[in-house]
């Protein structure tokens, strides 16, 4: 019996949780705590939606494209649907709908804690919906389940020469464990193409479970013992992934549970997100197309920012020491950007503010380590910057980003090792870019393919 059928039979046992319509408050989730069968009942229901939507309105103009937007990085051009979060420039980022100080406020957290559960944003993600208590523990457990890695994938991981770049061996080891792809088991069988989600779905959950047993593999086997300790089953995923790496502080468990939320999901245009959309467009199984994004995140301008900012903030204080005066400061920062240089950790692609997922770091250092030295710097330089790059006239967003502030506080907490942490927003980008693409399999969205233009072909198009 197939997925769906299995699928099928359990909706017909469980109609009485039904989902609400969407609407305008708290979306609840159905009693369910089987994420599966709660999607697969709004499957038909949001293909039927996407349908019509195209019949009634697929012929309509939503935008222009301009000769700059195909040489800048076809930044503006609206050219994806990703159902998992939008991203305004005056707003920030909104998952499913919620922006991040409603989805700190609403997801469910650990007992005793105050960050939100991963899980409970999976669950939101792919729902929609906010998830309830046992949802998310049911999501947890699960995870726990299937976190098991193949041996051949541990061997391999242990062989690789300790030159070899974490994010290097990230996405050699996630590509490696496309042996278990049931999705590309069942392509070779020839399932029908309306089933395809379905494979997707385990293939995601599948990979999302095992992602922290390999980061903390790599972690551990380039700056510590070698050793990893087990998955506890009674643990989260999160709280997994803090022991697994050696940290039994909880608050650099709440940490994490930050770090992996906010950094999960920035709309379908930023390069990993759009690399794993592209290449499941193939129907390449989600191991190779997250492992592909994984390769795009590892560039400099995209996951490696929060190291260059690192990097420059240790240069500061060895000029200019931590009880640095405005004025000192301001000079180091115009003295960056005469060199031609950028004040990394500052500016964003979209964003036209504040990015939100800095503010709630800064609420979290400001509630667990105020008297931070390097904390405060940071502190002082949100203080200057913004003001510097509008008077530099260049910035259009002369805001902090996410990237800001996020090395620091892993570094407080003793996570020194700067060259990893690519590895961590990774383990979070799963959370967003395989809801997306089990979503995308729903739809049947097909092989991703624009037109590309010479120049000489532009001119004659613009009539030069």
């Amino acid at each position: 019996m197939s997925l769906v059928n299995i699928a099928t039979r359990r909706l017909l046992l469980h109609a009485k949780n039904a989902l609400p319509a969407f609407g305008a408050g708290v979306r609840n989730a159905s009693e369910s705590t089987d994420l599966r069968e709660v999607l697969a009942r709004q499957i038909p229901e949001k293909q039927k939606e996407v349908k019509e939507f195209r019949k009634e309105c697929g012929s309509k103009v939503i935008g222009e494209i301009q000769v700059d937007m195909l040489y800048g990085g076809m930044r503006g051009m609206k050219g994806l649907v990703t159902e998992t979060s939008v991203l305004d420039p005056n707003e920030g980022i909104r998952f499913r709908g919620y922006s991040l100080p409603e989805c700190q406020k609403l997801l469910p957290k650990a007992p005793g804690g105050s960050e939100p559960l991963p899980e409970g944003l999976f669950w939101l993600l792919v729902t929609g919906d906010i998830p309830t208590d046992a949802q998310v523990k049911a999501i947890s457990q699960e995870w726990n389940e299937r976190a098991a890695v193949p041996y051949h994938v541990v061997q391999m991981l242990n062989n690789f020469p300790d030159s070899l770049h974490p994010m290097s061996q990230f996405s050699a080891a996630i590509s490696a464990m496309n042996s278990e792809s049931k999705f590309a088991e069942a392509y070779a069988q020839g399932v029908n193409k309306t089933t395809y989600w379905e494979y997707t779905y385990e293939d995601s959950m599948n990979l999302i479970a095992k992602l922290p047993t390999v980061a903390a593999i790599i972690y551990r086997n380039l700056y510590k013992d070698g050793k990893v300790s087990p998955i506890s089953m009674d643990m989260d995923w999160s709280g997994n992934f803090s022991q697994m790496l050696g940290y039994d502080n909880d608050m650099f468990t709440e940490l994490m549970r930050l770090y992996l939320t906010i950094h999960s999901d920035h709309e379908g245009g930023n390069v990993s997100a759009h690399t794993v959309h592209l290449v499941g467009s193939a129907l390449s199984d989600p191991y190779l197309s997250f492992a592909a994004g994984m390769n795009g995140l590892a560039g400099p301008l995209h996951g490696l920012a929060n190291q260059e900012v690192l990097v420059w903030l240790t240069k500061l204080r060895e000029q200019v020491g931590d009880n640095v005066s405005d004025e000192n400061m301001r000079e180091f920062i115009w003295s960056t950007l005469k060199s031609g240089q950028v004040v990394p950790g500052y500016g964003h692609a979209v964003l036209r503010k504040t990015d939100p997922r800095y503010e709630c770091q800064r609420e979290f250092a400001l509630k667990h380590l105020p008297d931070d030295p390097m904390f405060k710097l940071v502190s002082q330089i949100y203080k200057l910057v913004p003001d510097i790059l509008l008077e530099q006239g260049k910035a259009q967003n002369p805001w902090p980003n996410v990237d800001a502030h996020s090395g620091v506080l892993l570094q407080y907490y003793g996570m020194t090792e700067m060259n990893y942490y690519t590895v961590l927003f990774g383990v979070s980008r799963a959370l967003g870019t395989l809801a997306s693409l089990i979503w995308d399999r729903a739809f049947g969205l097909p092989l991703e393919r624009p037109k590309s233009m010479s120049t000489e072909g532009l001119k004659k198009l613009v009539g030069r």
